[in-house]
C-alpha cells in the first residue's frame, strides 16, 4: 500500500492550483417562484469563491423570457445571492431550458429549483458537462433522487480535502479487512452528522468546520510520516478510530455544501439518503481508483529511491497546514 503515497504528488499539485479551496467552491442555486402567470421571481445564489482566470458564472434563461426588474444583490460570508423577475410570458418555463453557463471554468454544479404558484415544485441539477436542464412538467421521485445523488458525487469528487483524508487512511490501513473496516467506519461517522446536521439538530458553523477538516488532514500525514513500524501507534492498530471521530467532522462539511442548495420539505428522507449515496459511490470510486493505480504504477515505483517515499507526505501535509491557516484567516476576518 505504499506505493500509493506517489499519487498524493498529482493530488497535490491538483490542489495546489486551488489553495484556497481545497473544498468549497459550493454549488449554486437558481430558484424561479412563479408569482403569476408566466411571471417568476429568480434567486440565484453562488459562491463567493472564484478561481483565478475563470469566467463569472450567469443563469442561463430561454430566449423569451426578459428581466423585468433590478437585481438586488446581497452578500454574505461564503455565498453572493441576486433576486429579479423575469417574464416568460404566455409560453412559461414548462418543456424550456434553464441552465448556468460558466460551469466549465469553476468545475461546480447547481441545482435548479422552480416553484409553480399551484404547488408543483420541480429540480435538478446542471454539470459542466450538461449546464441545461429542460424542466418538467412534474417532478418524479426518481428524478429528485438521481439529482441528489448526482450532487453528493460530484460534491465528494470535486472535494479535495475529503480524498487526501480518504487517501491518508488507505496508505494507514495495512490489510483489506482494515481497509474495509476503516472506509465504513468513516462513512459511518460522517453520515451521522450529516443527517444531524440537516434535519437541524446539529448547527455547527462553517468555517470552524473547514479549518478542522483541514487539521485532520494535517494529523493524519504527520501519523504517516513518524516512520514506525506497522501497528506501533494506536492510530496504527486502530486505525478506524480515526476514521470514525474524523467522519464526524467531514460530514457537518458535506452538510455545509448541501445547505447551501437546500432539501425539498416534502421529500427530506429521500434527498438526504441520495446525497449521502452520492457521496459513498464517489468515494469507493475514489478508493477503486487508487488501487488499481497501484498494481499499474508498483513497478516504476519500486526503483525509485527510500526517500522519495517520503516527499508525496510532506506534500499532504503542507497543503493541509496551508488549508489550516488560509481558513483560520478567513473565518477570524
Amino acid at each position: 500500500m505504499r506505493v500509493l503515497a506517489y499519487i498524493a504528488i498529482a493530488l497535490g499539485l491538483h490542489c495546489v492550483v486551488p489553495p484556497a479551496h481545497a473544498h468549497p467552491l459550493a454549488p449554486g442555486l437558481i430558484e424561479l417562484t412563479e408569482k403569476s402567470d408566466g411571471v417568476f421571481r429568480v434567486k440565484w445564489r453562488q459562491s463567493i469563491y472564484k478561481l483565478p482566470g475563470t469566467a463569472e458564472k450567469r443563469p442561463v434563461f430561454p430566449s423569451h423570457c426578459q428581466a423585468v426588474s433590478v437585481a438586488d444583490v446581497l452578500e454574505d460570508n461564503d455565498s453572493l445571492t441576486a433576486y429579479w423577475d423575469v417574464d416568460c410570458g404566455a409560453v412559461g418555463i414548462v418543456n424550456q431550458p434553464v441552465g448556468v453557463d460558466g460551469l466549465a471554468d469553476s468545475n461546480t454544479d447547481a441545482l435548479v429549483r422552480v416553484l409553480f404558484a399551484d404547488g408543483r415544485v420541480v429540480r435538478g441539477v446542471v454539470t459542466p458537462e450538461d449546464p441545461l436542464f429542460i424542466v418538467p412538467e412534474r417532478e418524479s421521485r426518481w428524478s429528485l433522487g438521481l439529482s441528489y445523488a448526482n450532487l453528493g458525487f460530484e460534491h465528494i469528487l470535486s472535494g479535495l480535502d475529503h480524498l487526501l483524508f480518504v487517501f491518508g487512511l488507505l496508505l494507514l490501513v495495512g490489510t483489506t479487512r482494515s481497509l474495509l473496516a476503516t472506509i465504513t467506519a468513516f462513512t459511518v461517522g460522517h453520515s451521522v452528522t450529516l443527517s444531524l446536521a440537516m434535519l437541524q439538530i446539529a448547527e455547527v458553523p462553517s468555517r470552524p468546520v473547514e479549518v478542522l477538516i483541514a487539521a485532520s488532514v494535517y494529523v493524519l500525514a504527520v501519523e504517516l510520516a513518524r516512520a514506525k513500524p506497522q501497528g506501533a501507534s494506536l492510530l496504527g492498530r486502530r486505525p478506524w478510530l480515526m476514521a470514525a471521530g474524523f467522519g464526524l467532522l467531514h460530514g457537518l462539511g458535506f452538510a455545509g455544501a448541501l445547505r447551501e442548495v437546500g432539501l425539498p420539505e416534502h421529500e427530506i428522507p429521500l434527498s438526504l439518503f441520495s446525497f449521502n449515496v452520492g457521496i459513498e459511490v464517489g468515494q469507493i470510486a475514489f478508493v477503486v481508483a487508487m488501487l488499481i493505480a497501484e498494481r499499474l504504477f508498483s513497478r516504476v515505483i519500486a526503483v525509485l529511491p527510500p526517500w522519495s517515499k517520503r516527499v508525496p507526505l510532506y506534500v499532504m501535509g503542507s497543503l493541509a497546514a496551508m488549508w489550516m491557516i488560509e481558513r483560520s484567516v478567513a473565518a477570524l476576518g
